[in-house]
């Protein structure tokens, strides 16, 4: 059997072994594969059986073209860069990977929240051009310091990374509220759950932990920071399109939104023109919430976990049916 990985750098720069994969099948790694060349795809995936994607889409010409396809492995949870309805109609299953990071991006969350209340990559950086030594006072700081026990964190989407971050918050201090079409015991034993417009009304800081869907996108926007509280901080490590970004930048600017955490954009890499990149008291990261090895080894593990449940004649994490 032939496997055909498209871009496998994120996943493995090289602290992690592709040899479980060998023993399945026939394997071709690819660093990275152009993601607007439909036509290189194509090449690339061949005449394999097996191909595992993260960023690289799998549309309907390529799965036209791609006739030997049998399975369609994601190296992530997200699934929206192939056409999974399409896929179904020629029987592809497709499986991700439904938990992999929950303790590493509820992590990072706080770890966001944490650099906008103190700005410790700052001042190490001041220390260390000498302005601790040369300092007329035994300390100093060059913004405001925030402690958050006894503010409220409002989490919009209380699936597992949602109540991840907010078990971190909460031991911190926080009063933690709590969003969520699904509501569940795990849930209340952390969070009060509220309606959307109370969360904004009530939070301190909003973390968003939601899916990506119509509903959602955009669900951060000049009118819902509206309803917010002067000097809100909005925490965003899930999808970047759930925020507008022009209105996030004018209510940074403003003053509105007191600052950001952002480890998601709309478009990524990051585009030149992105008004983000020059709002004030915005902290970006580049989508990196994942990244521990940790992390990226349970990706590997389940991916080879998903292919070997395929060969055995019972698929498991299928996304489309």
């Amino acid at each position: 059997m032939k496997i055909v990985v498209l871009d496998g750098y994120t996943e493995n720069p090289g602290d992690l072994a592709w040899e479980p994969l060998k023993e399945l099948g026939e394997l071709t790694v690819y660093d990275r594969t152009d993601v607007t060349d439909r036509d290189e795809i194509i090449r690339r995936i061949g005449d394999a059986e097996v191909v595992l994607t993260n960023k690289t889409p799998i549309d309907r010409a390529v799965l036209n073209q791609c006739s030997n396809l049998r399975l369609i492995s994601v190296l992530a949870t997200g699934y929206n860069v192939i056409d999974v309805a399409y896929a179904k109609e020629k029987g592809i299953p497709v499986s991700n990977i439904p938990t992999y990071g929950t303790d590493a991006v509820g992590q990072f969350a706080i770890a966001l929240l944490l650099e906008i209340c103190h700005r410790i990559g700052h001042h190490d950086h001041a220390v260390k051009e000498g302005r601790w030594i040369s300092c007329p006072d035994w300390c100093f700081w060059d913004c405001p310091q925030i402690e958050l026990a006894g503010k409220t964190m409002g989490i919009i989407g209380f699936g597992r990374i949602g109540q991840k971050t907010g078990q971190i918050a909460k031991a911190m201090g926080m009063q933690i509220i709590a969003y969520s079409p699904d509501q569940n015991e795990s849930g209340r034993a952390i969070a009060e759950y509220v309606d959307l417009d109370t969360l904004f009304a009530r939070s301190d800081v909003i973390a968003l932990h939601c899916p990506l869907f119509p509903d959602t996108q955009g669900i951060i926007s000049k009118t819902t920071i509206a309803k917010m509280k002067d000097g809100v901080i909005i925490l965003n490590n899930s999808r970047g399109p759930l925020i507008k970004e022009q209105d996030l930048a004018d209510a940074l600017n403003s003053g509105k939104v007191y600052a950001a955490g952002l480890d998601v954009l709309c478009d990524e890499p990051m585009r030149q023109d992105n008004p983000l990149l020059t709002a004030k008291n915005c902290v970006i990261t580049p989508h990196m919430s994942w990244a521990p090895r940790e992390s990226r080894q349970r990706i590997m593990d389940m991916s080879v976990k998903n292919i070997q449940a395929f060969l055995d004649g019972n698929p498991i994490n299928v996304v489309n049916g």
